[in-house]
C-alpha cells in the first residue's frame, strides 16, 4: 500500500515527491488540514496558510511539507458522527389553499359569466353551492 500526500514517508514513496500532485491530492490534502483545524489542532492562521500552500503546491513532496506535523487522532477516539439533515414537512394552511384556489379559479368563472350561457352555469354554480353550506343535514330517523 502506498502513502498519501499527507502521511509520513509520502515523499519516499513517490520517488523522492518529485511527481506532479493531481488536484484531487490538493483537495485529500486540504480536507485533512480542515479536519485538524476541526479537531482543534490547528488555529484558523494556521488554516488558511497550510491551505494557501495546498493549493499552489504542485509536487508531492509540497503537499507532504504542508500536512507535516498533522498527525493522526488517536487510534480508539473518533469524531461524533453527524446528524443526517432531516427534510421537515411543512404544514399547508388551509385558507391559504382555499385563497389561492379561488384566485386561480376566479378569472375562469369571471370570463365563463361573460358568455351568454356561461353566466346561467356559474349562476347556477353558486346557488348550488350556497344551498349546500347553508342547508342541515337531515337525521336518518325522518
Amino acid at each position: 500500500m502506498t502513502a498519501g500526500p499527507g502521511e509520513p514517508g509520502a515523499a519516499g514513496a513517490m520517488g523522492c515527491g518529485r511527481l506532479r500532485a493531481s488536484d484531487a491530492d490538493r483537495e485529500q490534502a486540504i480536507d485533512s488540514i480542515k479536519a485538524a483545524f476541526v479537531q482543534g489542532r490547528l488555529t484558523k492562521d494556521q488554516l488558511a496558510t497550510r491551505a494557501g500552500q495546498a493549493l499552489v503546491s504542485r509536487t508531492y513532496a509540497e503537499l507532504a511539507a504542508v500536512t507535516d506535523g498533522l498527525s493522526a487522532p488517536p487510534a480508539g477516539v473518533r469524531p461524533p458522527p453527524v446528524p443526517a439533515q432531516r427534510r421537515v414537512r411543512k404544514t399547508v394552511n388551509k385558507k391559504v389553499a382555499a385563497c389561492g384556489a379561488c384566485v386561480i379559479i376566479s378569472p375562469a368563472l369571471g370570463a365563463a359569466f361573460l358568455t351568454y350561457y356561461g353566466g346561467f352555469l356559474v349562476l347556477f354554480l353558486l346557488a348550488f353551492i350556497a344551498l349546500t353550506m347553508t342547508a342541515t343535514p337531515r337525521s336518518p330517523d325522518t
